[in-house]
């Protein structure tokens, strides 16, 4: 398939000069070019977030979700045997709004809260002063806020790690079978306009991952080196000095074969080939895949409950109630619209995932194998 463009860009034409010198890229290479190449990606250039940007997260829709996720790490918190610093890192902080809600429930545990220090992963530049200003108040009260490019410059020790929409932006390789085995899919150019052909791959029928059936020709394999070798280093350090992950994100579990890579502008799917830079890219999680990069770091996964799920087990429903009470009719109506948003089947309720990683079993709640499922009907506020 070809993508011809009406306009070229100083993007377009760096892919060009690649392509050329090199020959044609993967998609991983293409997506990580696109998201976060300094001087043309996506993510350092720009503030996507919001009704003005691209797309909106969970944490934008209400107040409510980064409460409950404030109640889960403060229930946590408070189970741990744990003295001296606790470190709280985020992946993918976006505009600091999940990590402001988080950080307010936090502060009601007082002394505790003072042994807190927020460690934020982030290279965007304009996100990074976006999570000033949202984290503002905090850091005057004298929270201690570090930001970092990579996680490696976070400091080992307890952790929590709390991530929303992350995952899914780091880069994967796809193949697809055919009459010969795995091919890769590549992006090149057709002309001066870019293109997706195919190249052999080197793999053999075992490089599906487990349980999936043998592939047919068509099917189309997504591996993410990216996000197994991140999920392996967060379990690593859990492992290692104690503590948990929460991750929100849209994909599957169990996993199967096909083509999940899109892109979305202005709140609108749009070709992944046709703005390179100027669109957020994204592939759904594989969440056993996920899992598994965890459990090789030393730490296990209770299983994935879906985001209806986790909020309605951590007490969307009485939150809202209570943010409701006494207000006005059309307060009341943006906070049953904000319910159906995150929690609604056809909305974020179930495509969306919570994964939790942690040192000790049984999970924590609601990952301990007792959650009574809420989620098959429609939540009401």
């Amino acid at each position: 398939m070809t993508v011809r463009t009406d306009t070229d860009s100083p993007a377009l034409d760096r892919l060009r000069t690649l392509i050329r010198q090199n020959g044609p890229i993967s998609v991983a290479d293409y997506m990580a070019f696109c998201l976060g190449d300094r001087t043309h990606g996506y993510y350092p250039t720009r503030d996507p977030l919001g009704a003005s940007g691209d797309f909106i997260t969970a944490p934008e829709v209400s107040q409510m979700f980064g409460e409950l996720v404030g109640t889960w790490l403060r229930a946590l918190w408070a189970s741990w045997n744990v003295s001296g610093p606790l470190r709280l890192v985020e992946l993918g902080p976006g505009r600091g709004t999940l990590m402001q809600d988080v950080v307010r429930v936090l502060a009601r545990d007082g002394d505790r809260f003072a042994e807190l220090s927020v460690h934020l992963v982030e290279t965007s530049p304009v996100l990074r002063q976006n999570q000033k200003d949202a984290l503002a108040d905090a850091i005057a009260r004298g929270l201690s806020v570090r930001w970092h490019d990579s996680l490696d410059d976070v400091p080992d020790g307890p952790v929590q790690f709390i991530g929303n929409e992350f995952f899914d932006a780091l880069p994967v390789r796809q193949f697809v079978f055919g009459a010969s085995g795995w091919a890769e899919r590549v992006i090149g150019l057709d002309g001066d306009s870019l293109a997706f052909g195919l190249r052999p791959a080197g793999l053999d029928h075992t490089a599906a991952p487990p349980g999936l059936p043998p592939p047919v020709p068509g099917d189309i394999l997504e591996i993410s080196p990216a996000r197994e070798a991140l999920a392996q280093d967060v379990g690593r350090r859990i492992a290692a000095s104690g503590g948990a992950g929460l991750f929100f994100d849209y994909g599957s579990a169990p996993w199967g074969y096909g083509d999940t890579l899109q892109a979305v502008q202005r709140h609108a799917y749009v070709d992944v080939l046709a703005e390179p830079g100027e669109a957020d890219l994204t592939t759904h999680v594989d969440f056993s895949a996920l899992a598994r990069a965890f459990a090789r770091g030393g730490t296990t996964c209770p299983p994935v409950l879906t985001q209806a799920d986790f909020l309605l087990a951590m007490g969307l429903l009485e939150r809202a109630g209570q943010l409701g009470h006494g207000a006005d009719a059309a307060t009341q109506d943006m906070i049953r619209d904000a319910v159906e948003r995150l929690a609604g089947p056809a909305q974020m309720g179930h495509v969306f995932k919570a994964i939790c990683v942690t040192d000790r079993e049984p999970g924590p709640y609601p990952f301990d194998g007792k959650t009574v499922r809420k989620s098959d009907g429609q939540p009401s506020g």
